[in-house]
């Protein structure tokens, strides 16, 4: 068995909850992702043996915890590459997702992937998360290691619509790696709730990795 091949069934063991189909749209994803990697660096080049079990589990730890109801809106705020993103529009095709993106290259990368994917219920923008207009609110915003907490919770803190249909409650969850203590007590925010990862998925080998979860 080749490494890629044995990569996907150490996934599915980590995530067997997930279908064959979704499955399917995340290696096509992977490959889309390697391809483009290999003009633009979206992923760093020494991660991509990893790919994976590393970035993609990394992304599919939230479908641990998530649940959401039809019609659910979320905004992946610095998509980069897609993450994390297209995993999770992969993962709940009854949501809807607006990708997000300052840099030029990377929002063009992103449609490519997202048109040939066919993920319909994906759309892409260009921008800063500070220029949506006013009245544009969702279930949740995500996002993975762009900033520093304190900052994505200032960029963001407007953009999230008040409910809790879903689960969690609405409000940010944020994919953060390294030590998070000092950021939490100089800006004096309160999550709601705090997920280690790497307690969660012992296997990954994921590391000080953490998802944080404000409501709003």
């Amino acid at each position: 068995m080749n490494k890629s091949a044995n990569s996907w069934m150490i996934l599915k063991e980590w995530f067997p909850d997930l279908s064959d189909e979704t499955w399917e749209k995340l290696k096509q994803y992977t490959e889309l992702l390697r391809e483009w990697n290999a003009k633009i660096n979206l992923v760093s080049r020494k991660d991509m043996d990893r790919l994976e079990t590393k970035h993609l589990a990394h992304c599919l730890t939230l479908t641990k915890f998530l649940r959401l109801m039809p019609k659910a809106r979320l905004l992946d705020v610095g998509t980069g590459g897609g993450l994390p993103g297209i995993p999770m529009a992969i993962c709940y095709p009854q949501a809807k997702f607006t990708l997000m993106d300052s840099i030029g290259k990377k929002v063009m990368v992103v449609e490519d992937m997202v048109k040939r994917l066919e993920l319909s219920n994906t759309e892409v923008r260009r921008g800063r998360v500070e220029e949506l207009p006013r009245k544009k609110t969702y279930d949740f915003v995500l996002g993975r290691a762009v900033t520093s907490l304190p900052v994505f919770f200032q960029w963001v803190r407007d953009k999230v619509a008040k409910g809790s249909r879903h689960s969690p409650a609405n409000g940010i969850l944020y994919l953060k790696g390294g030590d998070y203590t000092e950021e939490l007590k100089a800006s004096k925010l309160t999550p709601a709730k705090i997920w280690s990862l790497d307690e969660l998925l012992p296997e990954a080998e994921l590391g000080e990795k953490y998802l944080i979860h404000f409501k709003l």
